[in-house]
């Protein structure tokens, strides 16, 4: 039932089976691992069993990022205890998160470094944009409470870049950072001055709040036209400036689609639970979402 509907995980059952395919030796791997590097009275293996099979733990994980469902309704639907979805989704979420964006089968982009490279061997235009997502105030008292409050929506919110191509395809989503970060800063933090300037030629569209990267990576950062006249413009100025404006943010509009895509999965619209897992969640749906998308363009895949 769960695997079937795509509604209920956002993915197709083709697509879910790689997952297991792929997933499920590195959770297995991990797991044995973990228990062999502790000191133990019993044998690997000895013990109580898992209650969840690697599928369920897969599937609980998927509704849980697909839906922002609650540990304890999930807990229900499977027939377990609380702690044990707690625990599985904790397991399967950095697993997912360390996939990276799906660009064909066999193509996987894991770092901004490989981002570039990938827009300049096909030479795709890159857009690059800052989504916000809402999460819980910190507590009173917490020494970096303000971090969080973001200037543009007046909110506690956390930040990531996501960066797509020209067809609206997420290529990479960045891990989180406070509210507070600009979007100008915290591309500059991730290393994408320094990428463009030493790296293939490349076109990245942008928004005004990245105005200043043109200059610092020789016009490989393309955002919207600075306004020459503050005030008392005349009228031809002022219609060749929106005209200007219009065609940039037309071009840009794709990653406005792909942000839009990000937020279907609820656990983005507005993160409920630690801060702390904010990256895992935001890079684990990059991921699922940009391998289905990849699904969707080979319908051989899907089932």
């Amino acid at each position: 039932m769960i695997i079937s509907n795509r509604r209920i995980t956002g993915l197709t059952a083709g697509v879910i089976a790689e997952l297991v395919a792929e997933v499920g030796p590195l959770w297995h791997e991990r797991r044995q691992a973990r228990l062999a590097s502790r000191p133990r009275k019993r044998a690997v293996g000895a013990g109580a069993k898992h209650q969840l099979v690697f599928v369920d733990r897969l599937l609980a994980a998927l509704v849980h990022l697909r839906h922002g469902t609650t540990h304890d309704v999930l807990a229900c639907w499977f027939g377990v205890d609380r702690s044990t979805i707690t625990r599985a989704i904790g397991e399967v979420r950095p697993l997912l998160a360390e996939r990276g964006c799906t660009i064909d089968p066999d193509v996987r982009l894991r770092t901004l470094a490989e981002v570039i490279d990938h827009l300049g061997a096909t030479g795709m235009t890159g857009i690059i944009d800052g989504t916000e997502i809402r999460v819980r105030r910190p507590a009173v008292g917490r020494r970096d409470r303000d971090k969080f409050i973001s200037g543009k929506s007046k909110q506690n919110a956390v930040k990531a870049m996501v960066v797509t191509d020209e067809d609206g395809r997420v290529l990479f989503c960045s891990p989180s950072r406070p509210g507070s970060c600009a979007d100008i800063t915290q591309a500059r933090q991730l290393g994408l001055v320094k990428l463009l300037a030493g790296g293939p030629v490349v076109e990245i569209l942008a928004d005004a709040g990245y105005q200043g990267l043109g200059a610092q990576t020789g016009g490989r950062v393309v955002t919207p036209p600075h306004r020459k006249f503050k005030k008392n413009a005349p009228d031809w100025y002022e219609e060749m400036h929106e005209r200007q404006c219009k065609a940039h943010s037309s071009r840009r509009i794709r990653v406005e689609h792909g942000i839009a895509h990000l937020k279907n999965w609820r656990a983005l619209a507005r993160h409920l639970g630690r801060r702390e897992h904010m990256s895992d969640t935001v890079q684990a749906i990059a991921g699922l979402l940009s391998h289905q998308q990849t699904a969707d363009l080979n319908p051989a895949q899907q089932v």
